[in-house]
């Protein structure tokens, strides 16, 4: 049982970086796939009897080699694949390579011979781990779509002999857009998981991390820093998200002393570094919002003002539903459940937000403050019905169950605004 979870584990925190050697070792997205999946097939078979090995990605990067070229061998189409196929290296030179394989790997799904969109969802789906499902989810598609658009994004680079490789330093900025954009929604996957039953994968937006770092020695930009101040200003909170129980833990309601002061000072390094370099991008006005949450004593201390006034900024440089939201729950928190209420009925037709289950949940909890029970009523249900992570769908419930009990409601108890980056989550 013990082998076996740590297979899991590996998997989740692992098989991205696997993927992405296999394919410059195998010179193909889906021979990469399927051997990724035997090698952790031959994992599951072998493990609980020998073992786990010392360096376990070595193990399955080996095994997953070994079967993709019996796989091209089998179909009797080596000599075509040949050139394809990289030989055996020094341990040294593998090391290293194996080090840059997830950078290659980003920059070969990101590039701009594919749509953003489908740069976007070929990356989440093959760097990130994630299954279609999520992937539409944090895409706001639907999962018929967004397989279709995956499918035509391989197509295409295969068609177009797109290189696996870092581009050269000439590149690099034309570049960088799309790929701090994939960086982030990694993040955000990692950060608060679209379904499920856990509210943080710790392991991806580690990995979003560690990418977004490497990408800062690559391009010193403004943009690379502010994302990365953001990213650590809220993987800071990683462990107050949930309780001992794995439930959800709402922003105003958790433990701020749980929170990872070193991820903290990190991120706000970053962000002074950020704002030393002009002009202000989006990611750095999203990092200055994490840092006021960051810095403010209590829920209640926090300024909620100035969230106010970053949200204003940021929706004038990079117009968005969801930033209107998150800036609609902010107004609430400084004005009132009224004010905030007003803007967001605004949104209700919105067709990103039709069906976005954390517009419904922002809803009924302004109205839940406001006193407008029925009209809460009727939004958590409809954001219940569109939720798919577990411990969300259960604070809902919690949340519905509680309308009818007697008593106040309290102005600290509603959504958090900014919580969750670029969804506007009420945890």
């Amino acid at each position: 049982m013990q082998v076996q979870v740590s297979i899991e584990s590996l998997y989740r925190q692992h098989a991205p970086r696997v993927l992405a050697t296999l394919i410059r070792r195998l010179g193909s997205f889906d021979a990469a796939e399927e051997a990724l999946h035997d090698a952790f097939a031959e994992a599951v078979s072998r493990w609980p009897g020998e073992g786990v090995p010392d360096a376990p990605v070595a193990w399955l990067i080996r095994v997953g080699h070994r079967r993709g070229i019996d796989q091209i061998r089998r179909r009797q189409t080596a000599r075509q694949h040949a050139h394809l196929l990289v030989p055996d290296e020094s341990e040294a030179d593998e090391a290293r390579d194996i080090a840059d394989d997830p950078l290659r790997l980003l920059f070969t799904c990101c590039h701009p011979a594919l749509p953003m969109s489908d740069r976007l969802a070929l990356t989440l789906r093959e760097m990130a781990g994630l299954t279609t499902e999520q992937v539409a989810s944090a895409l706001l598609q639907r999962p018929t779509a967004l397989a279709q658009r995956i499918v035509r994004a391989k197509r295409r680079l295969r068609a177009a002999g797109i290189p696996y490789e870092v581009p050269d330093a000439a590149e690099l900025p034309a570049r960088l857009p799309g790929v701090l954009g994939v960086i982030y929604l990694i993040f955000n996957e990692g950060y608060s998981c679209s379904d499920g039953e856990r509210v943080v994968d710790a392991p991806l937006a580690d990995e979003a991390l560690r990418l977004g770092e490497a990408l800062a020695d690559l391009l010193p930009r403004g943009e690379v820093f502010g994302l990365l101040a953001l990213m650590r200003l809220h993987h800071a909170r990683r462990e107050a998200r949930q309780d001992a129980r794995g439930e959800l833990v709402p922003l105003e309601e958790q433990d701020r002393r749980r929170w990872d002061a070193g991820q903290i000072r990190a991120g706000l390094a970053w962000l002074e570094r950020a704002l030393a370099l002009t002009p202000t991008d989006p990611y750095t006005l999203q990092a200055s919002i994490a840092a006021v949450h960051a810095q403010a004593p209590s829920a209640e201390a926090t300024d909620w003002r100035r969230i106010v006034r970053l949200y204003g900024a940021l929706q004038q440089q990079r117009p968005s539903p969801v930033i209107e939201l998150n800036r609609a729950v902010a107004v609430a928190m400084h004005d009132s459940p009224e004010a905030g209420l007003a803007l967001l009925e605004a949104l209700a037709d919105h067709h990103q937000l039709v069906d976005y289950h954390l517009f419904h949940a922002a809803r009924a909890d302004l109205h839940r403050r406001a006193g407008h029970r029925e009209a809460a009523r009727h939004a958590y249900e409809r954001a219940l019905a569109l939720a798919m992570q577990e411990p969300e769908r259960r604070f809902l419930a919690r949340r519905l169950a509680a309308l009818d009990a007697a008593g106040p409601v309290s102005a600290a108890s509603g959504p958090s605004g900014s919580a969750a980056p670029g969804r506007g989550s009420p945890a």
